[in-house]
């Protein structure tokens, strides 16, 4: 007589029964519609972008996501629409198996507001273009002149060796780019130009000029220079009043 054996069918049952439910959880998940969308701003601040602007850029076929089931949801579409977006440096975005859409933006760091030809506009520390905000104005270096596109290399370059040293962040706060495509900068304190140049030679240049401004304020004389000239070879010529 043919011995059954039950633990082989009792098995083959138990795979079947998982395979069943797995494939009805499967499409009930995909059937179920987004229901809410959040929004996670890097470090928890919104800043230049608000909710409003976010939720204008989770756009599939000319529609909002929302309500649409999970099957139809092209989260990589989607994360495309939001890095498009000027102000966005990163973005990742997923569904959770309960239909919520989350989105996490991290946005760009502006280094630099630019005023030329009466537009304005951020360089950001990428050295991206970046621009102004109705939400937020960051308080950076500002520079202006006549500023080109081909300019913001150089320009990215300058401001981020000025930020990046303590000392002259806290003194400088703008920088003019003349026609002569020369720099000059201006300080926090008193009315002194301080003329840079070309940007060749900067660690030497900002190196002689933190040596002036620490002598001079030391003694109390920085106050009877109206000018500081660092274009010559290694030297700080100054002007007095």
């Amino acid at each position: 007589m043919l011995k059954i054996n039950w633990n082989y069918i009792k098995g083959i049952v138990l795979i079947g029964l998982v395979a069943f439910l797995y494939g009805f959880a499967y499409t009930k998940n995909n059937v179920r519609e987004v229901g809410e969308i959040t929004i996670e701003f890097e470090e928890g601040k919104s800043l230049f972008m608000s909710h409003e602007i976010v939720n204008k850029l989770l756009i599939q076929n000319n529609t909002t996501v929302k309500n649409k089931a999970k099957s139809v949801i092209d989260l990589h579409l989607l994360e495309e629409n939001v890095l498009l977006h000027p102000m966005v440096e990163d973005a990742a975005i997923f569904l959770t198996v309960d239909g919520l859409l989350k989105v996490k933006i991290k946005q760009r760091t502006p280094i630099a507001r630019v005023l030329s030809n009466a537009k304005s506009y951020y360089i950001d520390k990428q050295a991206k273009i970046m621009p102004l905000s109705e939400n937020y104005s960051a308080r950076v270096l500002l520079v202006f002149g006549n500023i080109k596109k081909a300019d913001i290399k150089e320009i990215h370059f300058l401001v981020t060796k000025i930020i990046e040293d303590d000392f002259l962040k806290k003194q400088l706060i703008s920088i003019e780019k003349m026609p002569n495509n020369e720099f000059v900068l201006n300080t926090r304190v008193g009315d002194q130009k301080i003329f840079l140049g070309k940007t060749n030679n900067l660690n030497k240049k900002f190196k002689n000029l933190k040596s002036f401004f620490k002598k001079t304020m030391a003694d109390k004389t920085i106050e009877n220079y109206s000018a500081i000239n660092l274009k010559y070879n290694y030297q700080v010529v100054c002007t007095k009043m």
